[in-house]
Formats: structure tokens, C-alpha cells, sequence
């Protein structure tokens, strides 16, 4: 990922809008900001998410609050508690997709 010239920006996440997107199971609730091709976003999945895709996409991604489960579509799992992270290249590994029993906050960049 290689971040485009921007200024120094400050982010207060409770006044950006929030989108919301529906999961196989449950909802994710986006708060999303662009810096050039780079998405940023605070999600807020809700008891009982799944995602309704597999994911090829790069991420890094930070679990701040809650747990989920960062599933691999050749069937590897991951925990994912609040203070973990992963990430991952466009294409770098198996599919993957989030679940989560409880609920999580997390904070993405792709």
C-alpha cells in the first residue's frame, strides 16, 4: 500500500457517517474515510456476524474491542482478541472471511 501526499489529518470517528451492511448473519457498521485508493474504517460487527463473502482483499486490520474469527477459506481459524492484528496482501493467502458469536470493533486500513 503506498499512501498518497495528504496533510496531516485528525479523524473524530463519531462524526463520520455510518453505512450499514448486512452479513450472512447479523450486520457490520462502517465508519469509512478515503486517503487517496486507501479505505480506512472503524466496523462495529454485531452479535452473531458472519460475513455474506469470502475476501481477497488486503488488510491490516485491529480487533479494539470484543473477539471474532478470522476464518481462511482452506479452513484454517483464527482467534482474533481485542489488542490482535493481521494482515495481508491482495491475494496473499486463502480467501478469508470474519464471524463473530459476541460482537467486536475493529479498525481496518485496505
Amino acid at each position: 500500500m503506498k499512501l498518497p501526499e495528504h496533510p496531516f489529518t485528525v479523524t473524530d470517528w463519531s462524526g463520520v457517517p455510518v453505512t450499514r451492511h448486512e452479513g450472512e448473519t447479523g450486520h457490520a457498521l462502517w465508519r469509512s474515510v478515503m486517503m487517496g485508493d486507501a479505505r480506512i474504517r472503524m466496523v462495529e460487527y454485531s452479535p452473531g456476524y458472519l460475513a455474506d463473502h469470502w475476501c481477497d482483499r488486503g488488510h491490516v486490520l485491529l480487533v479494539l474491542a470484543g473477539e471474532m474469527i478470522s476464518e481462511l477459506k482452506d479452513g484454517r481459524e483464527f482467534v482474533m482478541k481485542a489488542g490482535t492484528s493481521y494482515h495481508v496482501s491482495d491475494f496473499g493467502d486463502a480467501p478469508h472471511r470474519s464471524r463473530t458469536a459476541g460482537g467486536a470493533t475493529l479498525f481496518i486500513v485496505d
